[in-house]
């Protein structure tokens, strides 16, 4: 090997090898099921990057209505809202099972998305592709009924539709969460997840596991 080219390699700069490992600015966290990893109103001053396990994003309202607004699994980044200048946290973030995260400060990670374009290019595509999510979710909260919106949101959270192979069986989930991300009441829930299962599309042995079938559901009109 050449000179030049030890050199490029030793330049090179590998975006999964840095969210998998420590160093300046960033660090292992390990958090245990239903511990809070930030509360709403802390200060906005790291993101983090989930190596592995589930995380919920929850907001309260003034007058204390709590709702999930997200579920996040490995791959996932939460609290980027501080490199746009956010100084509170506007959602808390808690450990759905344990989880291992990956904490990079807010300087580092502006600092390393400024020199590496490998890391920007994948953190740009990330934001654009959960931002096409969310645009999504509204049109089904417009458009869809409370049944298809459970549908999707439960194939989603199995991972249908991602590269790699589906996590069918998901981590246990309150129908109260799964209520406040559908944007409806816990009792049709349970009339839905009954339903479901009734009709094999979903079932509760260890766990609640998601059939490919219920795409039938979302596809349906």
């Amino acid at each position: 090997m050449s000179s030049g080219a030890a050199a490029t390699r030793r330049r090179g700069f590998d975006p999964s090898t840095f969210l998998a490992t420590i160093g300046e600015g960033r660090k292992i966290v390990i958090f245990r099921k239903k511990h809070t990893v930030f509360a709403q109103g802390d200060e906005a001053d790291a993101v983090f990057y989930v190596q592995k396990g589930k995380v919920k994003l929850t907001v309260v309202s003034n007058t204390g209505k709590e709702a999930t607004i997200g579920i996040l699994s490995e791959g996932d980044f939460f609290g980027e809202g501080c490199l746009a200048g956010q100084p509170l946290r506007m959602a808390a973030a808690s450990a759905m099972t344990d989880c291992d995260l990956l904490r990079i400060e807010k300087k580092a990670m502006i600092e390393v998305l400024h020199r590496e374009h490998a890391l920007s290019d994948m953190f740009v595509a990330y934001l654009l592709m959960r931002n096409i999510r969310y645009e999504e979710d509204l049109v089904d909260q417009l458009f869809n009924s409370s049944e298809k919106r459970l549908a999707r949101i439960l194939l989603l959270l199995a991972h249908f539709g991602k590269e790699g192979v589906p996590e069918t069986v998901l981590p246990k989930i309150s129908q109260e969460t799964l209520a406040e991300m559908v944007g409806t009441t816990r009792s049709r829930v349970s009339l839905f997840m009954n339903k479901f299962r009734r009709l094999g599309f979903i079932d509760y042995n260890g766990g609640l596991k998601v059939h490919s079938s219920l795409l039938h559901v979302v596809l349906h009109d």
